[in-house]
């Protein structure tokens, strides 16, 4: 084989070239517009006409509500449009022959992002240690992965991963650091991270309850039926 001549070696070069200029544009497009974007809209959502003055204690979480909502709407949003999870459930939806929903499967992976960024506001919010977060998270994925069918952990674990792609990381980093700067006694290296990992634990959780609750529940069992 490697003896042979490419085959169709002019289109791959140039398809080479429109990817190469086609990711170039993208990181120029996230410096230039996302990442200052998400750190605006921190520091709106934020700001004293919003949440009021902040007290010498710290922070009061419950003048932050619309922030928390703005965090599920954002992951929901971009996890929707994300073209790594399209790709994923059209293949899951083609391989289990229809039984498996692409739209049931990118909504049940939206809503797990979408939860798990506003908990991640709400962890940068009050500041709590994120460990203690992903450990009790992980601990509920033991146990729905133990109650999962067979079939659908791989799926539930894959689409998690799929959700740190191009679309979602830039504007959640963003919305992050943004977040901790408008927050007085947070460290951006230590609280303004995190959320990615928010956003890759909950839809696998989301993913195996979506399993479950459309029938494919129990263990063991041939996967969704609906």
């Amino acid at each position: 084989m490697l003896r042979r001549a490419p085959p169709n070696l002019r289109r791959a070069l140039v398809g080479f070239a429109y990817v190469l200029a086609g990711l170039t544009l993208f990181l120029v497009g996230l410096e230039a517009a996302l990442f200052p974007l998400g750190e605006i809209m921190a520091r709106q959502l934020t700001s004293v006409d919003v949440i009021g003055e902040v007290s010498a204690a710290g922070p009061d979480w419950r003048d932050f509500g619309w922030v928390y909502a703005f965090g599920a709407a954002i992951g929901f949003a971009t996890t929707v449009a994300e073209p790594a999870l399209i790709a994923v459930s059209l293949k899951a939806e083609e391989m289990s022959g229809g039984a498996l929903s692409a739209w049931g499967l990118r909504v049940a992976v939206a809503v797990g992002v979408a939860v798990g960024v506003a908990l991640g506001t709400f962890r940068i919010v009050t500041g709590t240690p994120l460990p203690y977060y992903i450990m009790a998270g992980y601990a509920v994925v033991i146990v729905l992965t133990w109650r999962a069918a067979k079939t659908i952990v791989p799926l539930a674990y894959d689409s998690g991963g799929v959700t740190t792609s191009t679309v979602t990381v830039p504007v959640v980093t963003a919305l992050g650091l943004g977040l901790v700067s408008a927050i007085p006694g947070r460290n951006p290296l230590i609280d303004g991270f995190g959320l990615i990992a928010f956003a890759s634990l909950f839809p696998i959780m989301s993913v195996m309850g979506y399993a479950m609750l459309v029938g494919g529940g129990k263990r063991g069992g041939g996967g969704p039926r609906a």
